[in-house]
């Protein structure tokens, strides 16, 4: 079982920045692939981005292609999320996610239904 618990969401003005993350139980984390999603009012979840086990692979969407950096401490038991140069249009509230290498490869973009999901944590941007 693994547990994920977000922080560092908040209210930033377009152009800034934020730093999330993902702290997580468990002594398997170091095992799973991790991913952020994301949920605007009204809209479908989205995928953001994703990075492997060790922290070699990563997959971004378009939407935040070289703006979003995803990366992860296995000794901290986290996974980040930096976001640069924000848009309004990134206000949602943003989820990590976790599964095992099987239901989650990063490397082709694809995955099934993840079976582990944090409670979510709200990102605003000001125009």
């Amino acid at each position: 079982q693994v547990q994920l618990v977000e922080s560092g969401g908040g209210l930033v003005q377009a152009g800034g920045s934020l730093r999330l993350s993902c702290a997580a139980s468990g002594r398997t984390f170091s095992s799973y692939a991790m991913g952020w999603f994301r949920q605007a009012t009204g809209k479908e979840r989205e995928f953001v981005a994703a990075i492997g086990w060790s922290g070699a692979i990563t997959y971004y969407a378009d939407s935040v292609k070289g703006r979003f950096t995803i990366s992860r401490d296995n000794a901290k038991n986290t996974v980040y999320l930096q976001m640069n140069s924000l848009k309004p249009e990134d206000t949602a509230v943003y989820y990590c996610a976790a599964d095992n290498a099987m239901t989650m490869d990063v490397g082709s973009g694809s995955w099934g239904e993840l079976r582990y999901w944090g409670q979510g944590t709200q990102v605003t941007v000001s125009s």
